[in-house]
């Protein structure tokens, strides 16, 4: 696999950390970069593009129907990113260890599949407006690994049920899970930032 399998951006950073950023529906590699310099600007950067188009709308993996995800289309694109972070990590030069998700609505559910399915793509992960991606057969040791959900209290798309199911599934693999709950719906406030800022400097 080459480096050029996913479009994608990458701005190297003045710290070791390095921020994976997973676009929700419609959005490119271009639009979380802002999200991930407010987070932490001293992070570098790495944004790929989803690789499925939905009507012309890119996405991570398929779905069949709202909050209705194709499991074996989600399990195939999970491995082929996993695989090409290892081809990212060596070709930019950053220690696995450094990699923190921040991923959002179908970017979200991709980094929670990556946790579930390919643990040890990535040790922290800020899930916003994360929903259940899957169950795997075997649940996967996650400890030592830090999740943030960043939920809406009036989330139509991922509802309540959903959020506290993903945070029972992340607990039951042992992982350390923050849940915060903002006044919003599904788009992200100034909330979401603020709490990822101070739960990533924790």
């Amino acid at each position: 696999m080459l480096i050029s399998h996913f479009q994608h951006r990458y701005a190297k950073g003045t710290s070791s950390r390095v921020i994976l950023a997973l676009h929700g529906t419609a959005s490119t590699e271009n639009d979380l970069i802002p999200l991930a310099k407010n987070i932490d600007h001293t992070a570098s950067i790495l944004s790929p593009r989803g690789q499925v188009s939905e009507n012309g709308m890119p996405r991570f993996f398929r779905r069949l129907a709202e909050g209705v995800f194709d499991v074996p289309d989600l399990i195939l694109r999970t491995n082929e990113l996993a695989d090409w972070l290892d081809v990212a990590r060596q070709h930019y030069g950053f220690d696995r260890s450094n990699l923190v998700a921040v991923g959002y609505s179908n970017g979200a559910n991709i980094a929670s599949s990556l946790m579930l399915l390919r643990p040890e793509s990535l040790t922290t992960a800020v899930l916003l407006r994360p929903m259940v991606p899957m169950v795997p057969e075997a649940l996967p040791d996650l400890s030592g690994k830090r999740v943030l959900i960043a939920a809406g209290a009036f989330d139509p798309i991922a509802p309540a049920s959903q959020v506290a199911a993903l945070e029972k599934l992340l607990r039951d693999c042992r992982a350390s899970v923050t849940k915060h709950v903002a006044e919003a719906a599904h788009g992200l406030v100034k909330e979401d930032v603020d709490t990822a800022i101070a739960w990533l400097g924790e």
